[in-house]
């Protein structure tokens, strides 16, 4: 059996398509591209309006390439809308993020591949090698779901409630990992910081941080940590990323917001003053750390003032780089139900302010719209813009050009996915 690993949205979701992709492999799959594979697995992203939009395009451009292809549709967009989902064209199996784990052992009777279970789970080949997917760092799930309740965030009906991994299973995969010729690891979670508190005994992510960082040493392993919610980001955390050579000084610290009214309506549990101190004490002991943030644009309720306040805060702490979301709705959270909408053209124009500032600070564009190049429009724009005169220099038929040109944008988009959005 071929197939294709297609991923969108967050690092966890990275995580998951790695590990479903070394399930396929171990089972004897091969991996091919998206319009020669057999199975076509995509892994879907819900966190905006954008997000599911990338994921429908994908889906339908995958059925119109490939239509022999069996496409099996998982993650958040169809965890949330599986009934809308099942009726895109090619969807012939729709797994709920639950279900994930055991997509490949589903799929091994069909596909006359060894079921992955009979596999040794203490073999130290993981299936995937530095290069596969475009990788050479290693997205690792040591959590999954979340039982904060933001105001904006859907993700925690389509993930559940927290759920992590045992300290001696996780230094037991770095081992792997690291036989396998891996030297970098980002440790994800959808909430990194809440990792251990649903393990009995009771254990906190500095825990699993303390081993891993004696572990490093003899496995010659670089680790990162991926998004960790400023509340959750200890001074402890902090003092061992700084002090120990086998973590990243890398920090992505969601802001959300700096206008102290807002982030309380976001039900962010902390303020802008607090955050601020968390940078300070970030540069202080790690002066050139990469401190990457999040920033929301229109979201309820919102006013100039607010606005104001969000862009001279973050020419305060001038953080590296800036993922901005312009607001959208998603049914079924707090925030869809609040008055006071910002305009949809009011959104767009806040949220390119923001950009601006990410221009302004580092000097190139790195904002995001849904955690995926697939949905940044300036991006999509200029794309658009090279294969067009590309076609006229051919001497392409002007009438055949703009279809030509949405095909060549989808294949573009297929192929980030592919390549795991690095």
């Amino acid at each position: 059996m071929r197939f294709t690993v297609l991923s969108f949205g967050c690092r966890a979701n990275q995580a998951d398509s790695c590990q479903i992709e070394r399930d396929l492999r171990a089972g004897g799959g091969m991996p091919a591209a998206s319009g020669s594979a057999d199975v076509v697995v995509v892994n879907t992203c819900s966190v905006t309006a954008a997000a599911d939009a990338a994921s429908r395009r994908a889906i339908r451009c995958v059925a119109r390439v490939n239509p022999r292809a069996q496409i099996v549709a998982t993650g958040c967009y169809a965890t949330r809308k599986p009934e809308d989902v099942a009726r895109l064209p090619g969807v012939a199996r729709l797994v709920p993020n639950a279900g994930k784990p055991q997509i490949a052992e589903a799929l091994a009777p069909r596909a006359g591949m060894i079921t992955p279970g009979l596999v040794s789970p203490g073999g130290v080949s993981v299936g995937l090698r530095p290069g596969d997917r475009g990788r050479t760092a290693y997205p690792l799930n040591v959590q999954t779901g979340c039982d904060e309740r933001c105001a904006y965030c859907i993700v925690p009906s389509t993930r559940g409630s927290g759920r992590s991994r045992g300290v001696a299973q996780v230094v037991d995969e770095v081992r792997r990992l690291a036989a396998a010729g891996f030297r970098e690891v980002w440790l994800t979670g959808v909430h990194l910081g809440s990792y251990g508190r649903d393990l009995a005994p009771l254990r906190r992510l500095i825990d699993l941080l303390v081993t891993l960082d004696r572990e490093a040493a003899a496995l010659d392993v670089t680790f990162r940590l991926s998004s960790l919610e400023p509340m959750d980001c200890s001074d402890e955390i902090i003092d061992l990323v700084a002090a120990s050579p086998r973590f990243a000084p890398h920090l992505h610290l969601p802001l959300q917001h700096a206008s102290d009214r807002m982030l309380e309506t976001m039900r962010r549990p902390y303020t802008a003053s607090r955050f601020r101190a968390i940078v300070e004490r970030v540069r202080a002991q790690m002066p050139d750390a990469a401190i990457g943030t999040d920033v929301i644009a229109g979201f309820p309720g919102e006013t100039e003032r607010d606005v104001g306040e969000l862009e001279s805060f973050l020419r305060e702490i001038s953080p590296s780089y800036l993922h901005v979301f312009p607001y959208s709705d998603r049914p079924g959270t707090e925030a869809s139900a609040m008055p006071s909408k910002v305009p949809v053209p009011v959104v767009r124009r806040r949220a390119e302010r923001l950009r601006g500032i990410a221009r302004e600070l580092v000097g190139i564009v790195c904002c995001n719209t849904s955690i995926d190049w697939t949905v940044r429009e300036g991006v999509r724009a200029k794309l658009r813009v090279m294969v067009k005169k590309v076609l006229r220099k051919h001497g392409y038929p002007p009438d055949k050009q703009e279809k030509a040109t949405q095909t060549v944008l989808q294949q573009a988009e297929l192929l980030c996915a592919e390549w795991g959005n690095v």
